[in-house]
């Protein structure tokens, strides 16, 4: 059973010691001839008081791309400035190796889903923080690997 229905308020919202709001996101993809990125936007939301940061970032690509598979190990961690309200953010990012998509998630009508390339998807990406965690995705990647999707 799926859920389709967003979380949304702050009131659940995890901040950490410096008061910084704590968020989480995935950078969803598969294989096929090239490794595909989904960037349909930013993947990511805040990290809630009942979930773990794996947790997180499953359900945050499950609402915002409606998206299923296996959340591997943590890419990072960045502090940045959030754009609209000018304080500081903690904001993790973590793979996820897709194995199911959804025709109907949460978001919708909110979002597009576009499965594109690696380097497709770094150049659309708005966020520094997410260009490296992508950036480490790749440098993650077997050689064999990158040798195909740099080829």
């Amino acid at each position: 059973m799926v859920c389709l229905v967003s979380r949304s308020g702050r009131q659940m919202q995890r901040y950490n010691s410096a008061g910084g709001r704590q968020v989480v996101g995935c950078i969803p993809y598969r294989y096929k001839q090239d490794i595909d990125g989904n960037m349909s936007n930013e993947l990511e939301g805040g990290w809630e008081l009942d979930e773990s940061l794996e947790e997180a970032a499953c359900r945050e690509s499950l609402e915002e791309a409606g998206v299923i598979g296996i959340v591997e190990h943590e890419l990072g961690e960045w502090s940045f400035i959030s754009k609209r309200y000018g304080t500081y953010y903690e904001g993790h990012m973590f793979p996820l190796l897709v194995k199911e998509q959804l025709d109907i998630w949460a978001e919708k009508n909110l979002r597009t889903r576009i499965w594109m390339n690696v380097v497709e998807a770094r150049e659309v990406c708005q966020h520094w923080w997410m260009k490296e965690a992508l950036d480490i995705l790749v440098d993650r990647l077997t050689p064999q690997q990158k040798k195909e999707h740099l080829a």
